[in-house]
Formats: structure tokens, sequence, C-alpha cells
């Protein structure tokens, strides 16, 4: 009788359990598995929302390079849509660069959560590179993954996935700038909100409550502060559910036994 080999195990590698399983022989094929993971369902729903936005670039009177350029350089969805409505109300430059801004804070929190995972010979000046490969998708996936990959291994895990998602995204502006007319604008403005669901769905299957309950408290508070303040509420909803869930998590459960925090 044979007997099933089970994977190796270093207790020394960073992880929230102290216990990393072995999943990839060296740095290749990390970068090879991030490729592979990202070719799936990520890189069709982020296709799909290029698509959309591709279109709402032509029908909003722009070129198609300027409209492709966006996703080349910005790589940041809810910032190019921030560029284009302000550049359509004649906004200023100063104006649409400090509101574009603003829509990128959300990357401060991804960088500080996602690159202290990174084995510390990684954390370099080489990072400067790598964080424009930053993305909701790519962090998400990241953050559901790491804990079963060796922090040596994690950089190039998540080069590869972030280096498909923003490729990907370049083609699917350009095709759907092409198709703009043929399809009908509300399905042209879902295509465009299919990427943030997908997200949204990625992130509920991370293993701590304080992610879900920040997620069901956002989901219930966003129509309340849109109602109070429509252009606040987006920041509003997720300062105030996070704040919540943060000491629901530190006052509750933690206190539980067998709750993963």
């Amino acid at each position: 009788m044979f007997l099933k080999s089970q994977p190796d195990i270093n207790p020394n590698e960073n992880s929230p359990e102290g216990l990393v399983v072995h999943r990839f022989q060296n740095r290749s094929d990390a970068f090879w598995s991030g490729m592979r993971d990202a070719a799936g369902a990520p890189a069709i729903v982020l296709f799909a929302g290029m698509v959309g936005f591709g279109a709402m670039g032509r029908t909003s009177g722009f070129d198609v390079w300027f409209t492709s350029f966006t996703s080349i350089f910005m790589f940041a969805l809810p910032g190019q849509v921030v560029l284009f409505e302000m550049a359509i109300t004649g906004s200023s430059a100063l104006a649409i660069a400090l509101a574009v801004t603003l829509t990128a804070t959300r990357f401060v929190t991804m960088t500080v959560t996602l690159f202290p995972q990174f084995h510390e010979k990684d954390r370099n000046r080489g990072l400067y590179a790598s964080v424009h490969l930053l993305a909701m998708t790519a962090w998400a996936i990241s953050m559901r993954e790491f804990h079963t990959i060796e922090a040596r291994h994690r950089l190039n895990y998540f080069t590869g996935l972030g280096l498909v998602c923003w490729l990907i995204s370049i083609p699917g502006t350009t095709i759907g700038y092409f198709l703009a007319g043929m399809v009908p604008t509300p399905v042209t403005l879902g295509l465009i909100f299919i990427n943030p669901l997908f997200f949204l769905l990625t992130f509920t299957e991370v293993k701590p409550w304080i992610n879900r309950i920040a997620i069901s408290l956002g989901c219930l508070l966003g129509p309340l502060f849109f109602l109070l303040h429509r252009d606040s509420s987006l920041l509003s909803t997720g300062l105030v559910a996070g704040t919540i869930a943060y000491f629901i998590d530190r006052k509750l459960l933690r206190k539980r036994p067998g709750v993963i925090g």
C-alpha cells in the first residue's frame, strides 16, 4: 500500500498560522502560477470592465489613443472614470489631478497590507515598478493566497498575477472603444461594475470575519450615506463600516475561541 505524500511545510515562513505549504519549486514556477490564476475568471471580468470603459470613452468624445493610454499609464478604473467625467464638465487640470489622486488613496491601504508580506530581500526599490500592477483584483487574490505561499515566492506570484490583469486591460479598452454604439448603454455601464463586484465576491472568501463584517456593514450603510451626501458617501461608508468592523473584531470576536480574526 502506498501512502499519499504530504506537502513539505516550512514553519519559519511568514504566515498567520506560521505554516506555509511549499507550493512552488522556484520563483519562475510562482510567476507562471500567478499568470495562470489570473488568466481565468479575473482576466475575463477585468476585460469586460475595460470593454465598458472603452465604450464610455468613445461616447464621451475622447479618441482611442487617449482612452487606451489611460489604461496603460493609470490602470485604475475608478480614477479613469473620474478623469473622463471631470474632463467632460470642463474642470481644470488641477481639479482633475486632485480628484483622481483622491480616488487612488485606496492604494495606500492595499500597499501597506500587501507589500509587507513579501520576503525581506524583495522589499527594495524594485517595488516602485511592481506597485503599478496593484489593483483591486490582484490585491484581493494575493491576500487570499499569500498565507499558502512561501514569503520568498510571493512577489513573483503577485507579479505574474498583476501583469496579466494589466495587459488584458489594454486590448479590452481598445475593443470596447470600437464596439461603442453596438452595445446598449445600460449594458456598457453594467460591464464597468463587474470588476468591483468580482473583487467583492473574491474578498468574501478570505477567512477573517472582520472582512465579512465590514462588507456587510458597507452594503447596509452605503445607501444611507448616499442619501445624506452622495459626493462623500463612498468615503464615509468605508470609514464607518471599517471602523465598526475593527472594534467588533477587537472587542468581541477575538475573545471567542475558534474564531479566526
